[in-house]
């Protein structure tokens, strides 16, 4: 077998040193894992998405995905659906699929808390789930009280939660703590209400009964209630991925606040701040 010319060596050698930056480069680029912002609907998604620089769509299932930057960190935008399934199932596509650094969910919500107004926002420190209840044993024609029922925590054991001893409280999904730093960070740019701490509450269920929404609020302490966040930071734990909630009050009839769908927009770009101090503490990491 002849041995190759010199001159073939030479153009080997000239392509192996092109290539190695080049792939240097693209190892670099793709190194930093991507944050996740979450929102349910187009009107909680869309407007974040077109926030990205060189975003490009990305279609899985039913469940939109726009891939971009943010000041030259990737960020990816997921429009999750509505309800707990929905997001639960997004939140695992994007655990799986892109591997994030953390998750922001965000989008609106109606107010638990009757000092809460519309356009405020609440920072979730902690999300909690409003649809796992047990219900007490009652006999047929003996009627149904929903305050009479008892939280589940459905992460206590791996038995049965009906007849779990140690399930009967509601499971809080704290955010965490870099997240939160970064959330107060931007609490003083944001000036159409104003930002509080405090819980999310989620569920399946759409609450208009005062005398439920105050059982709520004053035994779980609940700010505001959606649909969608306590699933998502349930999943989040699941994958060991930072997370936090936040949700801006879209209408809240415990003070007769009217809904405004526009609000979806405030938060929107209330949590743009907060990525944006988020990434400079990744960036001082360093």
């Amino acid at each position: 077998m002849s041995k190759p010319s010199l001159s073939l060596n030479i153009a080997l050698i000239s392509g192996l040193a092109i290539f190695a930056p080049l792939q240097a480069m693209a190892n670099t680029e793709t190194s930093q894992a991507p944050i996740i912002i979450q929102g349910a609907m187009p009107v909680e998604a869309e407007h974040f998405a077109a926030k990205l620089e060189n975003a490009k769509e990305r279609q899985i299932g039913e469940w939109r995905f726009w891939q971009g930057t943010v000041e030259g960190y990737p960020v990816i935008v997921s429009e999750t659906l509505k309800g707990m399934s929905n997001v639960a199932a997004a939140t695992s596509i994007a655990a799986v699929e892109f591997k994030p650094k953390a998750i922001i969910n965000q989008g609106t919500a109606g107010g638990h808390d009757p000092a809460l107004h519309v356009y405020d926002i609440v920072v979730g420190k902690y999300s909690v789930n409003l649809g796992a209840f047990k219900t007490p044993h009652k006999l047929q024609g003996a009627g149904s009280n929903s305050v009479d029922w008892k939280p589940m925590d459905l992460m206590a054991s791996k038995g049965s939660a009906g007849e779990d001893k140690n399930a009967h409280s509601i499971r809080q999904f704290a955010a965490d703590a870099q997240l939160m730093k970064a959330a107060e960070q931007a609490m003083p740019a944001y000036t159409q209400g104003k930002v509080v701490e405090g819980v999310i509450g989620s569920a399946d269920v759409w609450n208009s009964e005062l005398d439920r929404i105050r059982f709520f609020h004053e035994n779980f302490n609940t700010s505001v209630e959606e649909m969608e966040t306590a699933s998502a930071a349930q999943i989040s734990s699941l994958f060991n991925i930072p997370f936090i909630g936040i949700r801006v009050l879209s209408n809240n009839i415990t003070n007769n606040g009217k809904y405004d769908a526009q609000t979806g927009i405030a938060c929107q770009d209330y949590v743009y701040d907060v990525l944006k101090a988020y990434i400079k503490q990744i960036n001082a990491q360093k």
